[in-house]
């Protein structure tokens, strides 16, 4: 008896045709409070992921956009390992990360059930008035089924 991976990206079924039972899922994570400015880098949120997670992006968004010329990133790391190789980033003046000069890259995209999450500021926009980090991981629940 064993497992076999039925959820990922592009898995064909007899027919050739993509998996039924993949879809695509988010968490979004609150990771401040809308109006006060994030004065700290560090651990920003803690939580654990409810099932197996195959993750196909990620992205963060802020209330109040960052000043000033030093970019605003955050990490997204799994049991004290970060999942990224290209961390998030906003520019200046910007309030998404999905318009950065350089989008993230996923090097784990595999996030066990109860894995400790967390989500880390790494460096704060020079002018210091980015407020409202919202962070997104999208992608959908991996399924398994088992052979007898």
């Amino acid at each position: 008896m064993g497992k076999r991976l039925i959820g990922s990206v592009g898995l064909a079924i007899a027919g050739g045709t993509p998996s039924p039972y993949t879809r695509t899922t988010s968490f979004v994570i609150a990771c401040s409070d809308e109006t006060t400015a994030i004065d700290s880098t560090g651990t920003k949120v803690t939580f654990r992921m409810p099932y197996d997670y195959t993750v196909t992006e990620v992205r963060a968004s802020l209330t109040t956009a960052g000043t000033g010329v030093n970019l605003f990133t955050v990490d997204i790391s799994e049991g004290g390992t970060t999942i990224l190789s290209t961390k998030i980033t906003i520019d200046a003046s910007e309030t998404t990360s999905t318009t950065a000069a350089t989008p993230p890259v996923i090097s784990d995209s595999s996030l066990a059930d109860d894995a400790q999450m967390t989500i880390d500021v790494d460096q704060l926009d020079s002018g210091g008035v980015a407020a409202g980090l919202k962070v997104y991981i999208i992608g959908y629940k991996t399924l398994w089924v088992i052979l007898l």
